[in-house]
């Protein structure tokens, strides 16, 4: 194995599922600004995400869209033209 290629800076890091308020707290080495009081009263960096296991549809069994970026927006207009075309 080579040695030294691994990070040495973990600590424990609350990553929250902001679909669903969802957290959880594991060592990590992601930088982040974000800091929560997480239960036991001591302030930990956060790190926000999109989607989860308790947000996701293959774990939850619900069909769900999620659009936080707006990416089906952006999609709809750069092809508006495409769209109309073919619909006449």
């Amino acid at each position: 194995m080579k040695k030294d290629i691994h990070p040495k800076n973990y600590r424990l890091v609350v990553f929250k599922d902001m679909s669903n308020d969802y957290s959880f707290i594991t060592k990590s080495t992601v930088n982040t600004r974000d800091t929560v009081v997480w239960e036991d009263g001591k302030e930990y960096p956060l790190v926000k995400l999109e989607i989860s296991h308790t947000s996701h549809p293959f774990f939850t069994g619900k069909s769900k869209l999620i659009d936080t970026a707006g990416r089906v927006d952006k999609f709809k207009n750069r092809y508006k033209k495409h769209f109309d075309q073919k619909s006449q």
